[in-house]
């Protein structure tokens, strides 16, 4: 996996897998997370992440196609996006790996968050 960024130490990550990573830019006063996966960048709010989660969620209902050869490798699943410009074709395998992608981000997020109030406190 390959992160286009001029220096490793311009970001705090988040959560990462075989397939992506998500961060944000530490200089930033901007509330959104980047997640990349394969050549796709996105920047969401948290409930676009949460939006995000959802469209997986119903992108995992759709089957492939009876008689395809290439089984969970077949990109025939069509993924939405919190875009409503941006769909996205995937495979089984990789619907699992965004999937692990979002929730592992959303749930970095939620708990950074939590502990970042505690310590208010």
């Amino acid at each position: 996996m390959f992160l286009y960024t001029s220096n490793m130490e311009d970001i705090k990550k988040i959560y990462s897998n075989d397939i992506g990573i998500s961060f944000e830019w530490k200089d930033s006063n901007s509330k959104l997370t980047q997640i990349i996966f394969r050549d796709t960048g996105f920047h969401l709010k948290e409930t676009e992440i949460e939006e995000f989660l959802k469209k997986i969620g119903d992108s995992k209902e759709q089957k492939n196609c009876a008689t395809c050869s290439r089984g969970n490798n077949c990109k025939s699943i069509l993924l939405q996006t919190p875009s409503s410009k941006v769909s996205m074709a995937v495979s089984k395998i990789e619907l699992g790996q965004i999937d692990d992608l979002i929730k592992g981000t959303l749930f970095q997020i939620r708990l950074n968050n939590y502990l970042e109030n505690l310590c208010k406190n």
